[in-house]
């Protein structure tokens, strides 16, 4: 019997181990997929930095960002969560956060689902002990079943779409998300200034996410200039400001007033990570915008500010954690539809499923010397 390979990492701060585990016996409504590409999340580094603010598994493995294909699948695996059917051979993804559509949120707030209070989270809150033990996208294949787990979503990709780009929709989704939060309160609306702070991964696909959703400029504050800022030009940025050459924020600011034009933009959206990103972005916003935090996943901590400048600035100030279980469409479809508009797979560097790869995927992801670290496992399906 063959057997399968996944990655695990035993607490924040380790080594990637790779395990093998054996075949499994396929339910009748489940699923093993062949992974092609998965992405290194900021996410997943902040939970390897300890920065995870609830309780984890350990050992378990990462990966939530990932596009595979079906190799066996039970009698009654046989469409994904939209109803599009599903065979062996099909292209599929599937994200980290699936609402169970059973409890408080699910039902009364449907439109917030992603504060589902039991939710299934792939590459996160399940073991590598509970058998069959592939629950994350840093292995060879991942396993969904719908007996077991019967919040699990899985999404049909068009079967002409590269698994790489396939690995790109669970990020740009919540990018998408994001903006339509802002949106819907009235904070974004057609030809609109924004600025996107943050020029990593998040950072390069809000900014096609923002020309895309009917922005009329966009800003991305951010570094290095290699290869991030240079690419988030690539992706339709009309500016670039670079955080290692002004250093303060002070110049941060009085350069972006500079380029959108005095009074400030109409929307900042931070993509950092970092907590400093907050007092300062408002700073950038002219009076009755909005300012919409989607990069802090984790919690880094705290930072000194002034609610005075929110009030007195008359600011809406949003807040947007992932996306539910209907967004995920509209990832896939922008990423389709606009597939050789923008240059998405310049965004990723390839690196193979080995222990020496998973590491340096990670350090090179740390260290800003890559836009998206993708960790490849069967390099033949996404050539």
């Amino acid at each position: 019997m063959e057997h399968i390979r996944v990655c695990t990492h035993a607490g924040p701060g380790s080594e990637p181990v790779i395990r093998t585990v054996p075949w499994p016996k396929v339910g009748r409504k489940a699923a093993l997929i062949k992974i092609g590409a998965c992405g290194v999340c900021g996410t997943d580094l902040h939970i390897l930095k300890g920065h995870w603010p609830k309780p984890l598994p350990w050992p378990f493995t990462l990966g939530h960002e990932l596009g595979g294909i079906i190799v066996e699948c039970g009698e009654e695996f046989s469409e994904d969560f939209m109803s599009k059917p599903l065979t062996v051979g099909s292209k599929v993804m599937i994200p980290p956060l699936m609402p169970c559509g059973r409890c408080y949120y699910c039902i009364h707030y449907p439109q917030t689902a992603n504060k589902c209070l039991t939710p299934v989270y792939y590459g996160r809150y399940l073991g590598f002990d509970k058998a069959p033990h592939m629950w994350g996208g840093w292995a060879e294949y991942v396993y969904v079943d719908l007996d077991m787990l019967p919040g699990t979503k899985i999404y049909k990709l068009p079967d002409d779409m590269s698994l790489r780009l396939g690995a790109l929709s669970e990020p740009l989704t919540s990018c998408i998300r994001a903006f339509n939060r802002a949106s819907r309160a009235g904070g974004f609306a057609w030809g609109d200034t924004v600025v996107i702070q943050g020029s990593g991964p998040i950072g390069i696909l809000a900014v096609a996410a923002a020309l895309e959703m009917g922005a009329g400029r966009v800003i991305c504050v951010g570094a290095p200039e290699e290869p991030r800022l240079k690419l988030a030009r690539e992706f339709g940025a009309e500016a670039t400001v670079n955080i290692e050459e002004l250093k303060s924020p002070q110049d941060r600011i009085a350069r972006v007033r500079e380029i959108v034009g005095g009074f400030g933009a109409d929307l900042v959206m931070d993509c950092s990570g970092h907590p400093s990103a907050g007092p300062e972005g408002i700073e950038m916003l002219r009076d009755g915008g909005t300012y919409v935090e989607m990069g802090q996943f984790t919690d880094a901590g705290s930072i000194d500010t002034s609610w005075h400048r929110i009030c007195t600035k008359d600011l809406n100030v949003l807040g947007s954690w992932g996306f539910t279980g209907n967004d995920l469409p509209l990832g896939v479809d922008m990423l389709y539809r606009t597939r050789d508009k923008y240059p998405w797979l310049k965004m990723q560097t390839i690196y193979p499923f080995t222990e020496a790869g998973v590491a340096q995927a990670v350090k090179d992801a740390m260290a800003m010397k890559t836009v998206k670290s993708t960790i490849v496992p069967w390099p033949e399906l996404v050539e």
